[in-house]
């Protein structure tokens, strides 16, 4: 946990606000409340989530680097949960792009607190260039509970959702589940028979998850 120092301005939108991102009422439970720190706008663009495990290895984070790049490029939010591995690789792959390549991370804390602590800047780059979301009030403290919580907003939002690697029991899976009860897209990046963080993928790809071997195949699945 790390105290964020406080941003200028925090809007709150509440549910039923004309600014409310309407894809979240697909939810069963749809957040209340809004709490975002960037800016609004960009709430209207077309997101894609890029996921994956927080003990990725190299190749994994060049992948969750790579898909970032190509899929800003097209025109596509880049969203993810501010986390350690490929959500952090995601992120910043993203914000190396320019002003005109922006990115949301959607956190488990609330947005004066930032977890983990060695993505503070990385959090305060995302504030400037692009937004950090949350359903939490300020001061909420990083508990198991609300990530997978978190990671249902981040289905929610997306068009999408890229899968780079994960173990077979980890929150990425949840949030590819999520998307695809959600009527989402789900895509998955395939590895290695004997690596522990393919077989998060290759159980998505036996469950009908799109095999994605580069970004492009992941746009000529979308319309946006």
């Amino acid at each position: 946990m790390h105290p964020f120092p406080k941003p200028n301005q925090i809007s709150c939108i509440a549910r039923g606000d004309e600014k409310y991102p309407p894809r979240l009422n697909d939810l069963y439970d749809p957040p209340e409340r809004l709490y975002i720190d960037g800016d609004l706008g960009l709430l209207k663009t077309p997101m894609i989530a890029i996921v994956g495990s927080r003990k990725a290895s190299t190749e994994g984070l060049k992948n969750a680097a790579a898909f970032a790049k190509e899929l800003s490029q097209a025109g596509l939010l880049i969203v993810s949960g501010l986390a350690r591995g490929i959500d952090g690789a995601a992120h910043q792959a993203t914000l190396g792009l320019g002003t005109k390549h922006l990115t949301m991370a959607v956190c488990g804390t609330g947005l004066d607190v930032i977890y983990p602590k060695e993505h503070l800047d990385l959090a305060r780059n995302i504030r400037n260039q692009g937004l950090l979301v949350s359903e939490l009030p300020l001061g909420a403290p990083p508990k198991s509970c609300h990530f997978p919580r978190r990671n249902r907003i981040i289905a929610a939002l997306s068009i999408g959702v890229v899968v780079i690697e994960a173990a077979e029991k980890s929150g990425s899976l949840i949030t590819a589940r999520l998307a695809s009860e959600l009527g989402r897209e789900v895509f998955a990046v395939p590895g290695s028979i004997r690596h522990p963080l393919s077989s998060g993928c290759h159980l998505l790809i036996q469950q009908g998850a799109k095999l994605v071997r580069n970004p492009k195949e992941v746009l000529e699945e979308l319309v946006f």
